[in-house]
């Protein structure tokens, strides 16, 4: 191996941080990943896939082993769920590859996760380091070191927090203590396709939205299995991303709803719960030679389905900052951040208003629907364009 000060060090294991550690690597940058669980893996079930997603993917290696594992659905369909009114209808299985170049996918996150991971393996560039609990870690000026709970001690040239909502290395760059709590939980479901009732059983992403919740249900693993995910408003807290929820809460926040919402959480015994949380944006994450990613940086909620995806945005343009500026890191991270920074910030103030037009109710429910009924597909298409057009990623 090269100088292990040369080495960029990565802390985090998750999705942004298989991405940056591959994407650097594919740069000639040796990196060392440090994960605090015993081994490299990914909690939760579905995410969605934009077309974004997919540049990234071909500048990461994985399209194709992405491609074999990912759903590809032919409509985006939003419903009322209290009338059962369908609201909207996007063709995205014809309109996005044309419009936006790339297809719109939906994969499992351990999948996704799999993918990156097996990629990383590949590489003799990368050396991963599970069951790793980074305690501290030193900018030396010319060097960064990271110091384990096991008493290990690692240098390199730089560090890059990728460790998620709860960021230890955040705390250090930002200061901005605990994550803002949503007030909306999520309770996470894998149903086998055959246990769908029929009316649901849809190649297609479908949100039912109603007053204070909405549920979310798609094909995974090739229409093998079905993704279900329903949030409501709540004033239940738990630290944590995997807990047991709790069914009778559940049933209890969707009373009314349509019969097609009831019939498919029905189908359910056991839920994962999650609380949301995102944080305020912040124009600056990089001190020095460390920097921050994906939910370390910009964390957001789950309402345009694009934390992994910015994620992995950041890891390229990360690692082409890097190799732009091969003899001052701590300048390429800065670059970094302020290509970035602008695009996360919008990111996550709009997953909060889409948050809230989801959840609608009385009057600002009927005004969502005659808004989303009165829209072309192509009008709904390309106010999406500042989140899938490639121009619109910064490089």
């Amino acid at each position: 191996m090269n100088d292990r000060r040369q080495a960029l060090l990565v802390v985090g294991g998750g999705i942004g941080g298989m991405a940056t550690a591959l994407a650097l690597s594919r740069q000639g940058r040796e990196v060392h990943v440090f994960e605090q669980a015993q081994e490299f893996k990914e909690i939760g079930a579905g995410i969605q896939l934009g077309p974004n997603a997919f540049y990234t993917f071909d500048e990461l290696g994985v399209t194709e082993a992405v491609n074999q594992l990912a759903a590809f659905p032919d409509d985006i369909v939003a419903m009322d769920a209290l009338s059962g009114e369908r609201l909207v209808q996007l063709p995205v299985g014809e309109l996005f590859p044309r419009r936006f170049g790339r297809r719109y996918g939906l994969i499992h996150r351990a999948d996704l996760h799999g993918v990156l991971l097996d990629a990383c393996r590949r590489s003799d560039r990368v050396h991963l380091h599970a069951g790793t609990k980074v305690a501290g870690f030193e900018d030396k000026g010319t060097s960064v070191t990271v110091a384990t709970a096991s008493g290990d001690v690692y240098e390199g040239e730089g560090l890059i927090g990728a460790d998620g909502l709860w960021s230890t290395i955040r705390e250090s760059i930002v200061g901005d203590g605990k994550p803002r709590v949503s007030g909306h939980i999520a309770y996470r479901a894998v149903l086998p396709t055959e246990d769908v009732p029929i009316e649901n059983r849809l190649n297609a992403m479908v949100v039912w939205m109603g007053p204070k919740y909405h549920l979310v249900h798609y094909p995974l693993r090739g229409g093998k299995l079905f993704n279900l995910v329903a949030v409501f408003h709540s004033d239940r807290y738990e630290d944590g991303w995997d807990t047991y929820g709790d069914p009778e809460e559940l049933h209890l926040r969707f009373q009314g709803a349509h019969p097609h919402v009831l019939n498919m959480l029905a189908k359910i015994e056991s839920w994962r719960m999650w609380v949301l949380c995102d944080r305020e944006p912040v124009s600056n994450w990089t001190k020095g030679r460390t920097t921050l990613l994906g939910d370390a940086a910009h964390p957001m909620l789950q309402y345009l389905a694009q934390g992994a995806c910015m994620a992995m945005e950041d890891a390229v343009c990360l690692a082409r900052r890097v190799q732009a500026l091969p003899g001052n890191l701590p300048q390429a991270f800065v670059d970094y951040q302020q290509a970035r920074y602008l695009r996360t910030s919008r990111t996550q103030l709009t997953a909060r208003l889409y948050g809230h037009a989801y959840h609608a109710a009385d009057a600002t429910r009927d005004l969502r629907n005659a808004f989303l009924k009165s829209r072309t597909a192509e009008q709904t298409a390309e106010s999406m364009a500042w989140m899938y057009d490639p121009k619109e990623i910064p490089q």
